[in-house]
């Protein structure tokens, strides 16, 4: 054992700080260990190996036939994932291959992730889902509704016929929009407002908004929206801090989600894939998304990158019912209210492109699998995805978690590999 033995005028000072640095040692706090993802074999957990192995003869079949440049996927069931592949480029042109930890723009897939850590605020009782947004964001509270088109493009206006609820916005159906996947004047006033301007901040964003009518009646339809851009500024709002902040401290950093950010910083930028378009038959790279420096706008609604093992980690938070390795995130019976129906009463869907699903909190819900894009027994699944061709899927019924990361903007591809996997992880489930 080593002693200290101070000597003349700097004893005291010496034996003061030797005591102050025991009393550190012993009273620090016993910070948790990382989460870990824990592993099976297949057949440990009724899944067949054989049919696994389609999975990845599909998936590579994809990046050797040339519709994908490279495509990495994880399976779990019970709890443990028994799949974790990785297939093709990460870079064409420089021969650098996808590998397990590549990173990814999720776009979309940043959605369920704000809105669960929105919902942890609704657990610790800072809002309810029918408190109006205007609670959060006073610049909500006299917004009108396009009834109609108008002059000079701007649409006649009548009063909401209630103000927007926190329930309406995570679920898409509080009268925002896109300005991209409808025409109406107010899609071209988003347009001409760019309100999804990277360069602005969250407040410049809710500033335009506010100036803007919505699209139409809160409540009254489903519609695809910057709702969770919005649902990120109430988080900023609620903290006090900014979006990194708040996701770092509630999500990333108790689940050990160590590559999701905003931005990918330098040291990892050569794990960071491009992104391929098909052009004349062959794979070109296509870069968009301001994604190697920190951007002035935090999209919540799609500004993430992620890796696949990161993503797991979150879905089988869920999966889980809100908890991995000890690590508590959300009450179950929040996750289970965040994957149930909350469309109004008089909308019955998301529309034709998702027939058989219904919305609930951030995450889509298979009630009705359709034949042309889910098995028959992925019913309950809750799942998104993103428009550079990442997707995850949780079933709670099957205690099935798939999660599938490429970067592609052939959206038939992406979606062809999107149904592919999730059907062929259902195909394989023997008990």
């Amino acid at each position: 054992m080593i002693r200290l033995r101070p000597r003349g005028q700097y004893a005291p000072l010496a034996f003061a700080a030797a005591a102050l640095l025991l009393a550190a040692f012993v009273l620090a706090p016993a910070f948790a260990a990382e989460p870990e993802l824990q592993h099976a074999k297949p057949a440990d957990v009724g899944l067949d190996p054989a049919g696994l192995e389609k999975l990845n003869e599909a998936m590579h079949g994809m990046v050797d036939g040339g519709q994908l440049a490279g495509v990495v996927t994880m399976v779990s069931r019970k709890g443990k994932v028994v799949h974790f592949d990785a297939y093709g480029k990460r870079d064409i042109e420089n021969g650098l291959p996808v590998e397990k930890d590549t990173i990814f723009r999720i776009y979309s897939m940043t959605k369920p992730i704000v809105g669960v850590a929105l919902m942890t605020y609704y657990d610790e009782g800072r809002f309810t889902l029918d408190d109006p947004v205007s609670k959060f964001i006073p610049e909500f509270a006299d917004l009108k509704v396009a009834k109609e088109d108008g002059p000079d493009g701007m649409p006649i206006t009548e009063d909401a016929d209630h103000p927007m609820t926190m329930r309406e916005l995570m679920s898409h159906t509080a009268g925002l929009t896109y300005g991209l996947f409808s025409q109406s004047q107010v899609d071209t006033l988003y347009v001409n407002a760019n309100i999804l301007d990277f360069n602005q901040s969250l407040k410049d964003m809710i500033d335009k908004l506010a100036k803007i009518p919505l699209r139409q009646q809160p409540g009254s339809m489903w519609h695809y929206s910057v709702a969770v851009d919005v649902q990120g500024y109430v988080l900023e709002v609620l903290a006090g801090k900014p979006l990194d902040e708040v996701l770092n401290e509630r999500l990333f950093g108790p689940l050990g989600m160590t590559d999701t950010a905003f931005w990918v910083e330098p040291d990892k930028v050569d794990r960071f894939s491009h992104m391929y378009q098909s052009n004349g038959g062959k794979l070109a790279k296509v870069e968009f998304g301001q994604y190697l420096e920190k951007p002035n706008l935090l999209s919540g609604g799609g500004g993430l990158v992620s890796t696949a093992t990161d993503y797991m980690r979150f879905a089988q938070m869920l999966a889980n019912g809100g908890e991995l390795g000890g690590v508590r995130i959300l009450k179950p019976e929040t996750v289970e209210l965040m994957h149930t129906n909350h469309l109004p009463a008089g909308v019955t869907d998301m529309g034709p492109i998702y027939r058989g699903n219904r919305f609930g909190l951030d995450f889509s819900i298979v009630t009705d699998p359709n034949p042309a894009t889910d098995h028959e027994r992925a019913k309950g699944e809750y799942w998104w995805y993103g428009i550079g061709g990442t997707w995850f899927g949780i079933n709670p019924v099957e205690d099935l978690v798939v999660v599938g990361m490429i970067q592609s903007r052939d959206f038939r591809a992406s979606g062809m590999a999107r149904i592919a996997s999730k059907r062929l992880a259902y195909e394989a489930i023997v008990d």
